[in-house]
């Protein structure tokens, strides 16, 4: 990465140079982001082994998901400690060089990017769930699936590796499009969701006739809708953790970075990263087979430290 895009960075994220007007900031960042390092590790850890034990969960969504919960371990095994050595870098006074800016520009988007396309990815999967019906099985099937998971990774390792390449204003030209893109498409998606249920409801009490083909598929529509429910939290907290990023580093581009700017940027990227903290959240409050498949994880754990216990 050449001088100019270190510069760049450095005026965005901060220096030594601010440690007197933000230390505060970069105490209170570099405390969050250590220790969101282990809980977006951990959390997600098991959200894959509880994937991989949720048996109802179509094999094709759960393949999107844990390419998502894989997403968000790099976050933490990459992104959070980068992201704390330049904080600490910076209180501890130390004139760093581009090597630990470009680790994190590579490391943030490779692995935000990825996350987020999988979030839009998961959405476009629960859209088509719910109104290609039948079809659905036969159009998106698992080896599809796991290409365009693939595909997913190595259009974000391609992003990530424009830093390498000084091709910085490219890389955020395509990032922007993304993200536009994606927020724009995830929003359609989830509108018509919500009019093809509400239309489903609308049937539902008008007709009179109740056939046991009739009930199966409402049930079937119910426990489609609830799933589909579940991602679109997961859509909704991407929002409350990207938006005030996008935001806030728009206008430090409009106005150019001040030490305000400078502090609210740094909290809005802190925010940004601990999506991949809560993200399992959203997976065992709202997804009850992935919450099912937690609890038995749990009980079987306990059941094994017994028995341990009894031995000795």
């Amino acid at each position: 990465m050449n001088n100019l895009s270190c510069k760049l960075l450095q005026n965005y994220l901060g220096s030594a140079h601010d440690v007197k007007d933000l230390r505060s900031t970069f105490i209170a960042n570099s405390v969050f982001n250590n220790c969101s390092t282990y809980t977006s590790i951990m959390l997600n850890v098991v959200i894959i082994f509880a994937l991989r034990k949720a048996s109802s969960i179509p094999k094709t969504l759960k393949t999107l998901l844990i390419s998502l919960a894989v997403s968000d371990v790099g976050v933490g095994l990459f992104v959070h400690p980068v992201y704390t050595l330049l904080l600490v870098s910076f209180l501890r006074g130390y004139n760093i060089s581009c090597l630990p800016y470009t680790m994190f520009l590579v490391f943030a988007r490779l692995f935000v990017l990825a996350s987020f396309v999988g979030v839009v990815a998961v959405s476009v999967d629960r859209f088509l769930a719910v109104h290609l019906h039948l079809r659905y099985q036969e159009l998106v099937t698992h080896k599809r699936v796991v290409v365009l998971v693939i595909s997913v990774w190595v259009s974000s390792a391609f992003v990530s590796a424009l830093a390498l390449l000084n091709l910085h204003d490219m890389q955020t030209s395509i990032t922007n499009i993304v993200g536009g893109t994606g927020l724009v498409l995830s929003i359609m998606i989830y509108s018509s969701i919500f009019l093809t249920a509400r239309r489903h409801k609308k049937e539902i009490r008008s007709s009179r006739i109740r056939h046991r083909t009739q009930c199966k598929d409402m049930a079937n529509f119910a426990s489609l809708m609830k799933l589909t429910v579940g991602v679109f939290y997961m859509f909704l907290l991407l929002l409350i953790c990207y938006v005030p990023y996008f935001i806030s580093l728009a206008i430090i581009k409009t106005n150019g970075p001040s030490i305000l700017l400078k502090g609210v940027l740094q909290y809005s990227m802190t925010l940004l990263f601990l999506n991949s903290s809560l993200n399992p959240v959203i997976y065992c409050l709202k997804i009850r087979h992935i919450r099912r498949a937690i609890m038995d994880i749990l009980r079987s754990t306990a059941r094994n430290w017994n028995l341990l216990s009894r031995d000795r």
